[in-house]
């Protein structure tokens, strides 16, 4: 089994630095997961996400011409929630522009109708003299 870019694997922590944790995968190959790659949020200490001896699923995200392999828990994890969301409501289709203008419209009519009456009835109605 050759490790591929875009292959998610199982591994066993094997060494934690200040820069990210080294992982050892099938066939007795070792990785590399960068402390930017362990967690979606920021990760100040490595040890409060891993430690030593640690089964973790990574994603290998590069493979240098050296052999170094690159590896991700947090893009290993990103696949996995993708797939186990619920499917979302369909939603109602959205109105037109036409559609949306037309209910201003009459909104506003009937606010004005309602705000001519208001004012009308305080003047004492239409036709009123002063005197």
């Amino acid at each position: 089994m050759s490790i591929e870019v875009g292959s998610k694997l199982k591994g066993k922590v094997t060494g934690i630095t200040n820069f990210g944790a080294f992982v050892e995968l099938p066939e007795g190959k070792t990785g590399l997961v960068h402390i930017s790659e362990v967690a979606d949020n920021y990760v100040k200490d490595i040890n409060e996400h891993l430690s030593q001896g640690d089964e973790v699923e990574v994603k290998v995200i590069n493979v240098g011409d050296d052999g170094k392999i690159g590896l991700s828990i947090k893009k290993a994890k990103e696949n996995q929630q993708s797939q186990s969301r619920r499917p979302q409501k369909p939603r109602k289709p959205a109105e037109s522009f036409e559609q949306k203008m037309n209910r201003f419209i009459k909104d506003s009519d009937e606010r004005l109708a309602s705000l001519k009456k208001h004012t009308e009835s305080k003047r004492g109605g239409r036709g009123a003299k002063r005197g």
